[in-house]
């Protein structure tokens, strides 16, 4: 399959600003990959399709404000500083994004916040976008993450034309996010109340965790028109064995596991036994999944409405079929769903 096929026509007036104002009260698409019957229901009503025995797998990662302000020494230029991840903790050592690029150059200083509160120094050129950052601090590195969060924003995606606000900070994150290194959230979690947890828990459904934290290769376009050769960004994951318990034992009892996003998908597609099971696995994954694929451990899946031509529009086709995919993107953008990361759910089952 081509690149050119993963395009859709979405009006700019579906792509959501905003959270719904309660997070299991979005709209939920279901989709049966057996008879290519498309409900429409409400996020909730997922209680009616899982039960005792079944297993939810959901990612726990949790997003930082990755997303700084600052100024350039001497010019006093404002630039944004977005954090990949932190390469050495002790040397306060950064891969991040700048722009605008062309105006920061190896051996130039940073600084941030009102009162100069924090100074970085570029150490590297990485990429064209690109660095690799140093902040010239005295303190230990909880003190450092302290400031990051207090000078740091929400990292939301470009397509929200806003600003991040309070509610950001509590929305833009699942309600079970323990372990902090994403640069962007889980969306498919998003959609999960604490309420509807213990609902789900009651009907016997178990919830395996797993870490994957979320850069920003997810969320890159594709370049190439001939899907093999792309290569996707590696991303941090760790899978340990409770949740390897969990599943295969779900697996061995044909109950359904269910992943929660396009990240929880990939973690367990990336720690496949020769068995065809679950295995505990942590290292960095850049497995890219596209048509044709043949998936190994889930039998249903959650997911928001993703951009076209990306990985994760991608991704879903491969798992439910490209024609009704299409077909169900067509009927999405029909009923006004809302689309992208605040938008509402698809469950494909």
């Amino acid at each position: 399959m081509k690149l050119s096929q993963f395009v859709y026509d979405l009006p700019e007036k579906l792509i959501a600003q905003f959270p719904a104002d309660r997070r299991d009260e979005s709209r939920l698409m279901v989709v049966h990959r057996d008879t290519g019957k498309i409900e429409h229901l409400v996020f909730k009503d997922i209680l009616n399709f899982f039960g005792d025995g079944d297993v939810l797998i959901a990612n726990n990662t949790k997003v930082f404000p990755a997303r700084l302000f600052g100024r350039k020494e001497k010019t006093g230029a404002r630039i944004e500083v977005f954090l990949l991840r932190e390469l050495n903790s002790e040397m306060y050592l950064w891969d991040v994004l700048v722009d605008p690029a062309r105006k920061i150059r190896v051996g130039n200083k940073l600084y941030f916040g009102d009162n100069d509160e924090l100074v970085a120094e570029v150490v590297d050129n990485t990429t064209s976008r690109g660095r690799t950052i140093r902040f010239l601090h005295d303190g230990g590195p909880a003190e450092l993450r302290a400031i990051l969060e207090m000078l740091g924003e929400t990292p939301l995606p470009k397509y929200i034309k806003r600003q991040p606000g309070d509610v950001d900070k509590q929305r833009y994150q699942t309600v079970y996010a323990r372990e902090e290194g994403a640069v962007a959230a889980p969306t498919a979690g998003l959609h999960f109340s604490k309420e509807l947890l213990t609902r789900l828990e009651i009907k016997g459904v178990s919830l395996a965790e797993l870490t994957l934290h979320v850069g920003l290769g997810t969320f890159r376009s594709i370049d190439v028109e001939d899907l093999s050769k792309h290569k996707m960004d590696a991303e941090y994951f760790r899978i340990d064995q409770e949740a390897v318990n969990k599943v295969n034992k779900a697996i061995d009892g044909k109950h359904n596991v269910c992943a929660i996003g396009t990240t929880s998908m990939r973690a367990v597609e990336s720690a496949v036994s020769a068995t065809g099971k679950l295995k505990t696995e942590e290292g960095w994954t850049n497995l890219f999944i596209h048509p044709p694929y043949n998936f190994h451990v889930c039998n249903a899946m959650i997911t928001n409405f993703h951009l076209p031509k990306t990985s994760l529009l991608i991704m879903v086709c491969a798992f439910a079929g490209y024609e009704l995919m299409m077909e169900a993107y067509q009927q999405a953008v029909k009923e006004k769903y809302r689309f992208y990361s605040y938008g509402d759910a698809m469950l494909l089952i």
